[in-house]
Protein backbone atom coordinates (compact mmCIF):
# COMPACT_ATOMS: atom_id res chain seq x y z
CA UNK A 1 0.00 0.00 0.00
CA UNK A 2 2.50 2.28 0.65
CA UNK A 3 4.42 1.39 -2.71
CA UNK A 4 1.56 2.38 -4.69
CA UNK A 5 1.31 5.96 -2.36
CA UNK A 6 4.64 6.57 -3.74
CA UNK A 7 4.41 5.52 -7.28
CA UNK A 8 1.35 7.99 -6.96
CA UNK A 9 3.38 10.64 -5.83
CA UNK A 10 5.95 10.03 -8.50
CA UNK A 11 3.34 10.05 -11.11
CA UNK A 12 2.16 13.52 -10.63
CA UNK A 13 5.89 15.02 -9.94
CA UNK A 14 6.51 13.77 -13.37
CA UNK A 15 3.37 15.18 -14.92
CA UNK A 16 3.89 18.45 -13.44
CA UNK A 17 7.75 18.38 -14.81
CA UNK A 18 9.06 18.27 -11.61
CA UNK A 19 11.24 15.40 -13.29
CA UNK A 20 13.59 16.44 -15.51
CA UNK A 21 13.91 15.48 -18.87
CA UNK A 22 17.14 14.10 -20.02
CA UNK A 23 18.48 11.56 -22.41
CA UNK A 24 19.38 8.53 -21.04
CA UNK A 25 18.90 4.81 -21.67
CA UNK A 26 16.75 2.80 -19.19
CA UNK A 27 17.32 -1.19 -18.82
CA UNK A 28 13.88 -3.16 -17.84
CA UNK A 29 14.62 -6.80 -16.91
CA UNK A 30 11.15 -7.93 -17.68
CA UNK A 31 8.95 -11.44 -17.65
CA UNK A 32 8.96 -12.86 -20.88
CA UNK A 33 4.83 -12.59 -20.71
CA UNK A 34 5.18 -8.68 -20.79
CA UNK A 35 7.02 -8.52 -23.75
CA UNK A 36 4.24 -7.20 -26.13
CA UNK A 37 2.56 -5.11 -23.81
CA UNK A 38 5.74 -3.35 -22.98
CA UNK A 39 6.94 -2.71 -26.42
CA UNK A 40 3.95 -1.12 -27.24
CA UNK A 41 4.05 1.17 -23.82
CA UNK A 42 7.84 1.69 -24.25
CA UNK A 43 6.61 3.18 -28.18
CA UNK A 44 4.46 5.77 -26.65
CA UNK A 45 6.47 6.70 -23.94
CA UNK A 46 9.45 7.33 -25.90
CA UNK A 47 7.09 9.87 -28.16
CA UNK A 48 6.82 11.79 -25.24
CA UNK A 49 10.64 11.31 -23.55
CA UNK A 50 13.69 11.59 -24.66
CA UNK A 51 14.79 8.39 -22.94
CA UNK A 52 15.13 5.12 -24.63
CA UNK A 53 13.61 2.48 -23.10
CA UNK A 54 15.56 -0.89 -23.48
CA UNK A 55 14.32 -4.58 -22.71
CA UNK A 56 15.61 -7.85 -21.38
CA UNK A 57 12.53 -10.37 -21.47
CA UNK A 58 12.83 -13.74 -20.00
CA UNK A 59 12.31 -15.75 -16.86
CA UNK A 60 11.57 -14.07 -14.12
CA UNK A 61 13.58 -16.67 -12.20
CA UNK A 62 16.78 -15.72 -15.15
CA UNK A 63 16.43 -12.43 -14.82
CA UNK A 64 16.52 -12.36 -11.11
CA UNK A 65 19.71 -14.47 -11.26
CA UNK A 66 21.27 -12.00 -13.90
CA UNK A 67 20.84 -9.10 -11.46
CA UNK A 68 22.08 -11.11 -9.20
CA UNK A 69 25.53 -11.57 -10.91
CA UNK A 70 25.64 -7.94 -11.19
CA UNK A 71 23.90 -7.32 -14.94
CA UNK A 72 23.13 -3.81 -15.13
CA UNK A 73 19.74 -2.81 -15.10
CA UNK A 74 17.26 0.27 -13.70
CA UNK A 75 13.93 -1.67 -13.35
CA UNK A 76 12.76 -5.56 -12.81
CA UNK A 77 9.17 -6.47 -13.75
CA UNK A 78 8.82 -10.21 -12.46
CA UNK A 79 5.87 -12.72 -12.79
CA UNK A 80 5.92 -13.49 -9.61
CA UNK A 81 6.55 -12.22 -5.76
CA UNK A 82 9.58 -15.01 -4.95
CA UNK A 83 12.15 -13.39 -7.39
CA UNK A 84 11.50 -9.86 -6.32
CA UNK A 85 11.54 -10.77 -2.86
CA UNK A 86 15.05 -12.66 -3.44
CA UNK A 87 16.71 -9.75 -4.58
CA UNK A 88 15.07 -7.32 -2.10
CA UNK A 89 16.52 -9.21 0.54
CA UNK A 90 19.88 -9.02 -0.86
CA UNK A 91 19.73 -5.32 -1.20
CA UNK A 92 19.42 -5.14 -4.92
CA UNK A 93 16.06 -3.43 -4.84
CA UNK A 94 15.48 0.26 -4.03
CA UNK A 95 13.09 0.86 -0.89
CA UNK A 96 9.84 2.04 -1.09
CA UNK A 97 9.54 1.50 -5.18
CA UNK A 98 8.29 -2.55 -4.89
CA UNK A 99 4.67 -2.46 -6.63
CA UNK A 100 2.37 -5.06 -7.65
CA UNK A 101 0.86 -3.81 -10.61
CA UNK A 102 -0.92 -6.56 -12.52
CA UNK A 103 -2.11 -10.08 -12.16
CA UNK A 104 -2.77 -12.69 -14.93
CA UNK A 105 -4.71 -16.14 -15.35
CA UNK A 106 -3.62 -19.74 -16.29
CA UNK A 107 -5.34 -21.47 -19.03
CA UNK A 108 -4.51 -24.98 -21.00
CA UNK A 109 -3.82 -24.89 -24.67
CA UNK A 110 -3.52 -27.22 -27.28
CA UNK A 111 -2.67 -27.12 -30.91
CA UNK A 112 -5.38 -25.38 -32.83
CA UNK A 113 -5.24 -27.92 -35.83
CA UNK A 114 -5.73 -31.44 -34.61
CA UNK A 115 -5.33 -30.79 -30.95
CA UNK A 116 -5.29 -32.95 -27.83
CA UNK A 117 -8.88 -33.47 -26.79
CA UNK A 118 -8.71 -32.13 -23.43
CA UNK A 119 -11.46 -30.11 -21.37
CA UNK A 120 -10.45 -29.93 -17.91
CA UNK A 121 -7.02 -30.84 -16.02
CA UNK A 122 -8.07 -33.85 -15.43
CA UNK A 123 -7.97 -34.81 -19.16
CA UNK A 124 -3.96 -34.12 -18.61
CA UNK A 125 -3.65 -37.50 -16.97
CA UNK A 126 -4.84 -39.56 -19.36
CA UNK A 127 -2.60 -41.88 -21.22
CA UNK A 128 -3.22 -40.38 -24.55
CA UNK A 129 -1.04 -37.33 -23.11
CA UNK A 130 2.69 -38.00 -23.22
CA UNK A 131 3.80 -34.26 -22.96
CA UNK A 132 2.49 -31.10 -20.99
CA UNK A 133 5.03 -28.04 -21.97
CA UNK A 134 5.21 -25.95 -18.53
CA UNK A 135 7.64 -23.03 -17.52
CA UNK A 136 10.26 -24.59 -15.24
CA UNK A 137 8.09 -25.65 -12.54
CA UNK A 138 11.33 -25.70 -10.27
CA UNK A 139 11.81 -21.79 -10.87
CA UNK A 140 9.91 -20.69 -13.56
CA UNK A 141 6.84 -18.43 -11.70
CA UNK A 142 4.11 -19.87 -14.62
CA UNK A 143 5.73 -23.10 -13.98
CA UNK A 144 5.43 -22.65 -10.36
CA UNK A 145 2.12 -21.48 -10.36
CA UNK A 146 0.83 -24.67 -12.72
CA UNK A 147 2.27 -26.78 -10.00
CA UNK A 148 0.64 -25.01 -7.31
CA UNK A 149 -2.63 -25.19 -8.78
CA UNK A 150 -2.21 -29.46 -10.28
CA UNK A 151 -0.70 -30.26 -6.57
CA UNK A 152 -4.06 -28.20 -5.33
CA UNK A 153 -5.74 -30.60 -7.11
CA UNK A 154 -4.84 -33.58 -6.38
CA UNK A 155 -3.10 -33.90 -10.05
CA UNK A 156 0.65 -33.07 -9.81
CA UNK A 157 1.61 -36.48 -9.22
CA UNK A 158 0.39 -38.30 -11.90
CA UNK A 159 1.27 -35.61 -14.61
CA UNK A 160 4.73 -34.57 -12.95
CA UNK A 161 6.18 -37.91 -15.10
CA UNK A 162 4.65 -36.25 -18.19
CA UNK A 163 6.36 -32.32 -17.99
CA UNK A 164 8.42 -31.04 -20.43
CA UNK A 165 10.39 -28.23 -18.52
CA UNK A 166 10.58 -24.76 -20.70
CA UNK A 167 12.66 -22.21 -19.85
CA UNK A 168 10.11 -19.49 -19.57
CA UNK A 169 6.60 -18.88 -20.87
CA UNK A 170 6.74 -18.77 -24.42
CA UNK A 171 8.67 -21.66 -24.63
CA UNK A 172 5.78 -23.70 -23.22
CA UNK A 173 3.50 -22.46 -25.61
CA UNK A 174 6.21 -22.81 -28.30
CA UNK A 175 6.46 -26.43 -27.18
CA UNK A 176 2.77 -26.79 -28.15
CA UNK A 177 2.61 -24.70 -31.41
CA UNK A 178 5.44 -26.83 -33.01
CA UNK A 179 3.84 -30.74 -31.93
CA UNK A 180 6.48 -30.95 -29.31
CA UNK A 181 3.48 -31.31 -26.21
CA UNK A 182 0.25 -31.85 -26.51
CA UNK A 183 -0.95 -29.22 -24.30
CA UNK A 184 0.74 -27.08 -22.44
CA UNK A 185 -0.33 -24.76 -19.47
CA UNK A 186 0.54 -20.66 -19.60
CA UNK A 187 -0.42 -17.17 -19.06
CA UNK A 188 -3.89 -16.12 -20.65
CA UNK A 189 -2.04 -13.46 -22.26
CA UNK A 190 0.16 -15.55 -23.98
CA UNK A 191 -2.22 -17.69 -25.40
CA UNK A 192 -3.75 -14.42 -26.74
CA UNK A 193 -0.78 -13.57 -28.30
CA UNK A 194 -1.18 -17.23 -30.76
CA UNK A 195 -2.59 -18.52 -33.56
CA UNK A 196 -1.58 -21.81 -33.31
CA UNK A 197 -2.90 -22.49 -29.93
CA UNK A 198 -6.49 -22.60 -28.51
CA UNK A 199 -7.70 -22.72 -25.49
CA UNK A 200 -8.89 -25.70 -23.69
CA UNK A 201 -9.33 -24.81 -20.34
CA UNK A 202 -9.06 -21.60 -18.43
CA UNK A 203 -8.44 -21.83 -15.25
CA UNK A 204 -11.01 -19.95 -12.64
CA UNK A 205 -9.53 -16.92 -10.94
CA UNK A 206 -10.84 -17.76 -7.72
CA UNK A 207 -9.42 -21.73 -8.31
CA UNK A 208 -5.55 -20.11 -9.24
CA UNK A 209 -2.87 -19.34 -7.26
CA UNK A 210 -2.49 -15.43 -6.49
CA UNK A 211 -0.55 -14.56 -9.86
CA UNK A 212 1.39 -11.11 -8.75
CA UNK A 213 3.85 -9.04 -11.17
CA UNK A 214 5.46 -6.79 -8.74
CA UNK A 215 7.83 -4.22 -10.72
CA UNK A 216 10.92 -2.26 -8.75
CA UNK A 217 14.12 0.13 -9.20
CA UNK A 218 17.30 -0.88 -8.90
CA UNK A 219 19.26 -0.30 -5.75
CA UNK A 220 22.19 0.12 -8.39
CA UNK A 221 20.20 1.73 -11.43
CA UNK A 222 22.53 3.76 -13.90
CA UNK A 223 19.68 6.30 -14.63
CA UNK A 224 17.99 6.57 -11.17
CA UNK A 225 15.93 9.38 -12.57
CA UNK A 226 15.08 7.92 -16.07
CA UNK A 227 14.24 4.88 -14.36
CA UNK A 228 12.09 6.62 -11.26
CA UNK A 229 10.12 8.61 -14.24
CA UNK A 230 9.24 5.70 -16.29
CA UNK A 231 8.40 3.41 -13.14
CA UNK A 232 5.59 5.69 -13.00
CA UNK A 233 4.74 6.00 -16.03
CA UNK A 234 4.11 2.27 -15.49
CA UNK A 235 1.05 2.75 -13.04
CA UNK A 236 -0.09 5.68 -14.88
CA UNK A 237 -3.58 5.23 -16.53
CA UNK A 238 -2.81 5.00 -20.16
CA UNK A 239 -0.69 2.33 -19.25
CA UNK A 240 -3.13 0.54 -17.31
CA UNK A 241 -5.18 0.45 -20.62
CA UNK A 242 -2.70 -1.05 -22.36
CA UNK A 243 -2.15 -3.92 -20.08
CA UNK A 244 -5.68 -4.54 -20.12
CA UNK A 245 -5.87 -4.30 -23.73
CA UNK A 246 -3.54 -7.10 -24.01
CA UNK A 247 -5.81 -9.23 -21.43
CA UNK A 248 -3.88 -8.75 -17.76
CA UNK A 249 -5.45 -7.37 -14.63
CA UNK A 250 -4.39 -4.69 -13.32
CA UNK A 251 -4.31 -4.26 -9.24
CA UNK A 252 -6.45 -2.07 -7.71
CA UNK A 253 -4.43 0.59 -5.57
CA UNK A 254 -5.15 -1.12 -2.07
CA UNK A 255 -3.65 -4.52 -3.23
CA UNK A 256 -0.65 -2.87 -4.69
Amino acid sequence: MQSAKILILLIASSLSGNLPLSAAEVKVFAAASLREALQEIAGRYQHQSPDNIVFNFGASSTLARQIEEGAPVDIFFSADEAQMSRLESKGLIMKGTRCNLLSNGLVIVVAAENGANVRSPKDLARPEIHRIALGDPRAVPVGVYARQYLEKLGLWDSIAPKVVPMENVRGAMAAVESGNAEAGIVYKTDALISKKVVVAYSVPLNEAPAIRYPVARSKEAREPDASTKFLAYLASQPTAEVFEKRGFIVLPNSER
